[in-house]
């Protein structure tokens, strides 16, 4: 499916969404074409995420401009403007499967809040990610603010998000924004279509139940109960013993 600024595409069980529009801008288009691409993918095990030039330039601040200027100094005309945003990256969090984001050349404000909801974040050498909206007069609001601390830690969030301060792959390894850089971009998809290739062998159920696990912000005990009961009714003995065999138990 073609859109003018997603591009949904399909390999076998592996789908990719690919942001087409110039240098990754995420406009209002965007935001309204990334729910329904996010609702064709059928039986897609495992989607990755990447952008066409470079990841993201973020914001399209020149296309969005007219949307929020009318609605500034409105709580609840704003909050209706930014509730499309966030159905898309809430919507992109919310899948039962992994969601691997492939980051090439630039990954800036919005682009970065939009990686920061998948599950695996990869990147070429050439990745700089940049959390800038403090130094255009704004708070971050798309969820960045709320995932980055879990991602990286408190004290490089702040950094990030407070000095608005780009950092370079090594740095985006090193603080765990990324578990892998690949050194070139071709060598990153590649490397993307081969982890999303494994992902999609595995068990879909234990797969949504790990990422249930790992996203619930819930007391130790409780999320132990909940690892607990998505076993007992997911869990086949079937299962269980073919797993068992394919490691030669």
């Amino acid at each position: 499916m073609t859109n003018t600024s997603v591009h949904l595409g399909r390999a076998g069980e592996v789908a990719t969404l690919t942001i087409t529009s110039k240098k990754g801008a995420l406009g209002p288009a965007f935001w309204r074409e990334v729910p329904p691409a996010l609702a064709g993918l059928g039986g897609a095990r495992v989607l990755i995420v990447r952008g066409q030039e470079w990841f993201s330039a973020g914001l399209d601040v020149k296309a969005t401009a007219p949307v929020i200027a009318p609605a500034l100094g409105q709580p609840e005309a704003f909050a209706a403007v930014v509730a499309e945003m966030h159905a898309a990256i809430e919507g992109l969090a919310a899948l039962p499967i992994p969601v691997i984001a492939a980051v090439h050349g630039w990954c800036i404000g919005a682009g970065l809040e939009l990686i920061s909801a998948c599950d695996l974040r990869l990147c070429s050498a050439d990745a700089r990610f940049s959390l800038p909206e403090v130094k255009l007069g704004i708070t971050a609001d798309l969820g960045g603010l709320q995932r980055l601390p879990g991602l990286v830690g408190r004290g490089r969030a702040a950094h990030l998000a407070l000095t608005g301060e780009p950092i370079d792959a090594a740095a985006a390894e090193r603080w765990g924004l990324v578990t892998e850089v690949l050194p070139t971009p071709e060598a990153l998809f590649a490397r993307a279509g081969a982890l999303a290739d494994t992902l999609a062998q595995l068990p879909p159920r234990a797969l949504e139940g790990t990422k249930r696990a790992l996203s619930a912000e819930l007391p130790h005990a409780e999320g132990l109960q909940q690892a607990v009961a998505w076993n007992a009714q997911h869990m086949t003995a079937d299962g269980l013993m073919n797993a068992l065999k394919g490691r030669g138990s």
